[in-house]
């Protein structure tokens, strides 16, 4: 038996399941500024999954290169799922969010 293809499907959900709270956490604690180190972590996974031989290995790099670039933008969606109440808001950071009062 081959268990290849679970192991990479199996990995990749759970890839995904969590950098979906890490979006959360990251735009509630810091907002959007540092959207950029999930470029960097995009991108530098991708290119290293270039380089690793082992298919598992490489295809799981990939899918978490992958996921960081399109956490860029979950990153500032969530800001406006914030705006609209739907996830907290850090009290914090209250002046980076629009002003509902002012609609």
């Amino acid at each position: 038996m081959h268990f290849t293809g679970i192991i990479i499907a199996v990995s990749t959900f759970l890839i995904i399941g969590l950098c979906h709270p890490l979006v959360i956490k990251t735009e509630y604690y810091w907002g959007t500024r540092y959207w950029w180190l999930w470029l960097v972590a995009g991108i530098g996974c991708i290119c290293t999954a270039l380089f690793i031989e082992n298919v598992v290995f490489s295809s799981l790099l990939g899918v978490t290169g992958a996921s960081f670039l399109w956490g860029i933008g979950e990153l500032f969606a969530q800001k406006k799922r914030v705006e609209k109440g739907w996830f907290p808001m850090n009290p914090k950071r209250r002046n980076e969010y629009l002003q509902s009062d002012e609609d």
